[in-house]
């Protein structure tokens, strides 16, 4: 685990004191945590949207995406396209 030192002001430490409290953590440490985890979710990596999953499994079984056997195979089609 690492341990760091951090500043805040007076407006992001009240906002660490109400998260701690509305969510029970024991300390600002697990309130750091948790902001962290929900940016991370919710920022970083989002999910696929359904739509888009959808359109995905469509392409696929229409087959608009095509399988090369080797590389050699596919730097052919570029070459003469």
């Amino acid at each position: 685990m690492v341990q760091a030192i951090v500043t805040l002001g007076e407006h992001e430490d009240s906002v660490l004191n109400i998260i701690k409290g509305k969510y029970g953590f024991k300390n600002k440490s697990d309130a750091v945590n948790f902001v962290i985890e929900k940016f991370e979710q919710e920022l970083l990596e989002p999910e696929l949207k359904p739509e888009f999953i959808t359109r995905i499994h469509n392409i696929e079984k229409k087959g608009r995406f095509v399988r090369y056997q080797n590389l050699d195979h596919l730097r052919q089609e570029i070459e003469h396209a």
